[in-house]
């Protein structure tokens, strides 16, 4: 036997109306409201060559390329700024990623350090990072030529360390050992569409200044948890 449905009455109606209208602003209320989907995250650097504290509460990336002459001079006068700015005074940690996208010596060189790193440490690192940028040449045609050969590379690396280290540093660079740590930046690039190099980051925020101190507002107001 079919049942028949009961009829609303015109107030149930207008209640029923009511509460969804209600549910519909709540929901949009919630929805302009939540943090997560205006807040920029801080890059997940685990395991990534840093500058500074452990503690610092703030993250200062460079995505770059060794063979980048752009590179150069943003490690030549930005860099030592910012270490005795912010990572000497433990309010910054400044890191390190390779976008290798110039040149086979750009993806060459990127491995290489990886596996210095990776082989010898953080500190090592760093030497070894200052001195690929002190050793590219000035004439920017090189950027089409090979210069960071592996040889060169080892050579390179034994004015900091021993020749025992440099060669294990080499066996495992021969192995490929860096290749995932590496593609793991490279990965990282792409996902945020890097254009080119230097390309920093501040807590998560691309810097898009044009000076040093514009780099320098944008990082004191990530101190100030701006």
């Amino acid at each position: 036997m079919a049942s028949r449905k009961k009829k609303e009455s015109k107030p149930q109606k207008l209640i029923v109306l009511i509460v969804g209208i209600f549910v519909i602003c709540m929901a949009a209320l919630m929805f302009i409201s939540n943090p997560s989907s205006s807040t920029v995250e801080a890059l997940n650097v685990e395991n990534q060559p840093y500058l500074g504290q452990e503690s610092a509460p703030v993250q200062i990336i460079e995505f770059g390329d060794y063979k980048c002459p752009i590179c150069k001079n943003f490690h030549e006068g930005f860099v030592s700024q910012i270490e005795k700015d912010f990572v000497e005074t433990g309010q910054a940690k400044f890191y390190f990623l390779n976008y290798s996208f110039i040149h086979v010596d750009s993806i060459r060189s990127a491995k290489f350090a990886e596996t210095v790193y990776e082989e010898l440490g953080n500190d090592v690192f760093w030497k070894f990072h200052d001195l690929l940028y002190e050793k590219q040449p000035e004439d920017l045609k090189y950027e089409k030529i090979d210069v960071f050969t592996e040889e060169f590379l080892e050579n390179l690396l034994k004015e900091i360390v021993s020749e025992q280290e440099a060669s294990k540093v080499l066996s495992s660079f021969q192995q490929n050992k860096a290749e995932a740590a590496w593609d793991k930046d490279m990965k990282l690039a792409n996902k945020l569409k890097l254009t080119g190099t230097p390309t920093i980051y501040v807590n998560g925020k691309q810097f898009e200044g044009n000076s040093y101190e514009d780099l320098k507002d944008m990082v004191e107001d990530a101190i100030k948890g701006e």
